[in-house]
């Protein structure tokens, strides 16, 4: 037995090959269908589409053999490789000196005659055989043999298809994932500039709105002719709290009221902290008495803060008049306040 001989351009046909993406691939029916009908026309037992790789035959599709691979070596297709623009036809495998005692020859299948027309890449570059096989001592007409070339052509164009199949999905799952990148980096960005935005709105100690947040949303209560109320509220001496025990005790502080008037307010109102000690409430639709009763209600919670220090806290109340500025409500808040402070402080007035 004669071991077939490597092509010249061998390794860019094993490069083109590889590309091809069909090695090892699942049985396809549009090759079996091929090799299926090559078996009926050519009135044979066998029919393969045989792929040669480096060191083996690998078999796309096979009829009436289970194999699905053998040793180059002992392979037929291998040798077709070194005719890829003519078919290879092996009339009585015996007599042949390249495979007379080939062990498919000496032993089953006992493959008498063998015709193979080349699986070629578009560049021309032989990649295996279409072939077909007996165990009789034969030939084919001239109408098998076209019949054989065409449908090798075939199978050829269904491995070309397979390899661009390959390629678009591969780059639709890369388009896939760029484009899911893009949403992430996307999506990190929204919610970097909306962490920005709250970050802007947001009073970092206390976690309480700013004065900016605080003005949007009064401007759009009174913008929506609602009646409300605002009261401004102050901590007690608090910078006695900061001289006598450092300006971390003090934060505690500011923290502890932040979160009493958070808590008790958050379903009737809108809390914001406006500078050192100084926060401000607003109570969308209600009148001035009902914002002072409310009120009273947060002094008495802030008196009762089971904190290190005692703390009280002095608030102005005012009432937004009909066709008064936001302006002019916070100025007559804020004379209650001085009122309050003045008045004995922990105490809450009108203005």
């Amino acid at each position: 037995m004669l071991k077939p001989q490597r092509p010249a351009n061998e390794a860019q046909r094993l490069d083109v090959l590889r590309r091809a993406r069909i090695l090892d691939s699942p049985p396809d029916e549009g090759f079996d269908d091929l090799i299926a009908i090559a078996a009926a026309i050519c009135q044979v037992p066998y029919a393969l589409v045989s792929l040669v790789d480096e060191e083996r035959q690998w078999f796309v599709a096979r009829f009436g053999i289970e194999l699905e691979q053998t040793t180059r070596d002992d392979s037929f297709c291998a040798h077709s490789l070194l005719y890829p623009d003519r078919m290879m036809v092996v009339p009585d495998a015996r007599q042949d000196p390249r495979f007379h005692d080939n062990p498919f020859v000496t032993g089953e299948p006992r493959i008498r005659f063998y015709a193979g027309a080349p699986l070629l890449a578009p560049d021309g570059m032989p990649l295996g055989s279409f072939c077909v096989m007996d165990r009789e001592v034969r030939t084919l007409t001239d109408e098998q043999s076209r019949a054989l070339e065409a449908l090798s052509r075939q199978a050829s164009r269904l491995i070309e298809l397979r390899r661009v199949s390959v390629e678009l999905q591969h780059h639709l799952r890369e388009r896939d994932w760029y484009e899911e990148q893009l949403l992430q980096s996307h999506l990190a960005l929204e919610r970097e500039n909306a962490s920005l935005v709250q970050m802007s709105r947001t009073d970092p100690l206390t976690g309480l709105p700013n004065r900016r947040a605080f003005a949007e949303e009064i401007e759009a209560v009174a913008a929506a002719g609602v009646p409300y109320a605002v009261a401004i509220c102050d901590i007690d001496r608090f910078k006695l709290i900061n001289d006598s025990y450092g300006h971390a005790e003090g934060d505690q502080v500011l923290c502890a009221v932040a979160d009493a008037l958070r808590g008790r307010h958050a379903a009737r109102g809108r809390v914001a902290r406006v500078g050192g000690e100084e926060f401000v409430v607003l109570f969308p639709g209600m009148s001035r008495e009902q914002a002072l009763v409310e009120c009273e209600t947060l002094r008495h919670a802030i008196e009762q803060l089971p904190i290190r220090h005692r703390v009280t806290m002095s608030v102005g109340v005012a009432e937004g008049a009909t066709g008064e500025s936001i302006k002019s409500v916070f100025a007559r808040a804020d004379d209650a306040l001085y009122a309050a402070k003045h008045g004995g402080r922990n105490r809450v007035e009108a203005g």
